[in-house]
């Protein structure tokens, strides 16, 4: 073997074993999922090997799923808008701050130490009938009897916003890093005041981490089930929890693979215009 084919090959010897994970972990499981949504689930509860259109055509046609799917985007959305409302002025003063940077960021971090679903239950113990927030109110002498404050779609997005703040904050912290503060005095010395200075130099070049930050609040808020299931009401479902219920519930793996492939292709196609638009380096920065 000559000396040029065998130093061509050490790269793709070298990423052998993580190509080789990506493919048995990711790829083959996907690929299974095509092939369940193609099969039927017949009357008796078995599932009817082919090649059947049918869980594609209720999946598509039925107005349930559409409108479900509607408000898990919505939802999404409405979770990302206040992320980034109230993430910016968080990563702003964590990234300026002239104090210890790594302690604020370790406080930032700390939620990601205990488990997502015991910190989506913890709002209970405080919005509950019981909880804190309407024990305190009685004890004060505001409210006489307790306000129901849980299983809502409010509840819902406040759940989402607890649990995907520290991404958005990380992002846009990221992205101010970057951005060298020499053009902020610059401007300064020639004129400008602060807030000037900020809607003309600092938001425009932190828009990459902000819309990184907005694209994994989506996509993250989109694809979660535990959420909505903990802390929403019958009528607060997002799709995940569909797919949970067709898989899990009724035992329909074509219709579920349907399901889930349906919402991988909604959540999928934004990440590409992403991707085309913005590129993918700044959300390579942020989890970084």
């Amino acid at each position: 073997m000559s000396v040029e084919r065998r130093e061509a090959r050490q790269p793709w010897i070298l990423l052998s074993p993580a190509l080789a994970a990506v493919t048995l972990l990711l790829f083959v499981p996907l690929l299974f999922i095509v092939v369940y949504s193609f099969w039927l689930r017949t009357a008796t509860g078995a599932d009817q090997v082919g090649f059947y259109l049918d869980n594609w055509q209720e999946a598509l046609s039925d107005p349930f799923y559409r409108d479900i799917l509607l408000n898990t985007l919505k939802i999404a959305a409405l979770t990302t808008l206040v992320c980034a409302i109230a993430g910016y002025p968080t990563a702003y003063f964590i990234a300026r701050s002239r104090g210890n940077k790594v302690l604020l960021l370790l406080l930032l971090m700390l939620p990601f130490w205990i488990s997502y679903i015991i910190r989506t239950m913890s709002w209970i113990n405080i919005l509950g009938v019981s909880g804190a927030v309407n024990s305190i109110l009685i004890a004060l002498g505001i409210i006489s009897e307790p306000i129901q404050m849980l299983y809502n779609e409010t509840t819902v997005i406040l759940g989402l916003v607890h649990f995907l703040m520290p991404f958005m904050i990380l992002n846009v912290f990221v992205s101010l890093e970057g951005i060298d503060t020499t053009l902020e005095d610059a401007a300064c010395s020639l004129g400008a005041t602060r807030w000037s200075t900020f809607l003309e130099v600092t938001l425009p070049l932190s828009l990459p981490g902000l819309a990184a930050g907005g694209l994994l609040c989506f996509v993250l808020s989109a694809g979660t089930y535990i959420t909505p299931l903990v802390l929403g009401g019958p009528t607060d479902a997002m799709f995940a929890n569909l797919v949970f219920e067709a898989i899990i519930t009724q035992l329909d793996w074509p219709l579920g693979s349907a399901l889930s492939l349906m919402l991988l292709v909604v959540l999928g196609a934004l990440v590409l215009v992403y991707n085309r638009f913005l590129g993918m380096a700044q959300l390579m920065k942020g989890l970084g």
